[in-house]
């Protein structure tokens, strides 16, 4: 019980005031969160569960993933799940169904997923389906490769059941025909053009994995892809260690391999907190001319359930789930 006490310091310390002050107000209700299990595995010193995932439609996505990682479920479905949760959803119009289109009006989405043992699966690139996050599970699982893209992802999701969809809503194309009159391509930051849902999760085995999913840049040349479905760069997971994923423009992500260097740094000792801020310095000192311009931001667990995010500039918040509860949470950031 000390543990808990300690843990619930640590969670105020992480909070900005106005999120502090909403917390507080629902700590009454802390009791109802904390389950036999979750008290002995603090009793214990044992992993405490916990689901963490990007930007504010991560709240929703958390709630489906906790009441797996709650009933004993694994940390590979509850991220497979929750994730799947937002690219269904039309109104969030950067990630699966009602993402916006490439500048030839195509929606083409990218994902990955990895789980405890180092599989891995991913998708690029693929258009017509919704749930590209099952289609990288089915290629981790179902072929001896690790990434599909184009036509080829979508001839094996048809051959494994996934149904074609017109992913393109009426308000996405009206928006796509809006910027076919200029034309003018310049992504903007924190506007929900290019955000990623990635979901990483500690369930109560000890065990880690992560997805990530999106629909990439809005108005981007055709077949661009960022760091969402590349393994190393968008997420990464070491059931020794910890897991990482990254949001927001992702070709800086990838000049780094974003993901897996958070994880290396928490391997040497970091904290997820200092890990993350660690890697967002490495975008920051390549001092590039358009860096007011960009935003990227990393969430990371370790192994003892223990979190921590931080991005480039303000506007990046994540969603947390633990045994306190479900929370949006603003990350720290370097550019004042």
């Amino acid at each position: 019980m000390f543990y808990f006490l300690y843990l619930y310091a640590k969670e105020i310390q992480t909070m900005n005031s106005n999120n502090r002050r909403d917390f507080i107000k629902k700590s009454v209700m802390l009791s109802t969160a904390l389950s036999l299990h979750s008290l002995k595995n603090i009793a214990n010193n044992n992993p405490v569960p916990i689901v963490l995932s990007t930007w504010k439609f991560g709240l929703k996505a958390n709630e489906i993933a906790w009441r797996i990682i709650s009933n004993k479920g694994s940390a590979l479905d509850a991220v497979e799940i929750g994730v799947k949760l937002v690219e269904a959803d039309p109104q969030e119009r950067s990630v699966g169904y009602g993402g916006r289109p490439d500048r030839d009006g195509r929606v083409t989405l990218d994902a990955c997923i990895m789980d405890s043992e180092l599989n891995i699966g991913s998708v690029a690139c693929l258009e017509h389906i919704m749930h590209p996050i099952s289609v990288a599970r089915a290629v981790m699982e179902k072929t001896p490769h690790v990434m599909l893209c184009g036509e080829g992802a979508l001839s094996f999701a048809l051959s494994q059941g996934f149904e074609k969809k017109n992913l393109l809503t009426p308000e996405s194309e009206k928006e796509w025909k809006e910027w076919l009159k200029t034309s003018n391509y310049k992504p903007q930051v924190n506007i929900e053009n290019h955000d990623t849902i990635g979901m990483i999760a500690l369930d109560q085995h000890g065990n880690l994995s992560g997805a990530c999913t999106t629909s990439g840049l809005a108005n981007k040349m055709h077949g661009r892809i960022g760091d969402s479905p590349i393994i190393g760069a968008g997420l990464y997971v070491d059931n020794n260690v910890g897991a990482a994923t990254a949001t927001g423009h992702g070709e800086e992500v990838i000049r780094i391999a974003g993901s897996h260097l958070v994880v290396e740094l928490m391997r040497q000792g970091r904290s997820p907190h200092e890990a993350c801020k660690e890697a967002v310095s490495r975008i920051l000192n390549k001092k590039r001319s358009n860096i007011r311009d960009i935003q990227v931001g990393f969430i990371a667990i370790n192994k003892t359930g223990e979190y921590g995010a931080f991005c480039l500039q303000k506007g990046f918040n994540y969603a947390k789930y633990n045994i306190i509860g479900n929370q949006l949470i603003d990350a720290e950031f370097y550019l004042k």
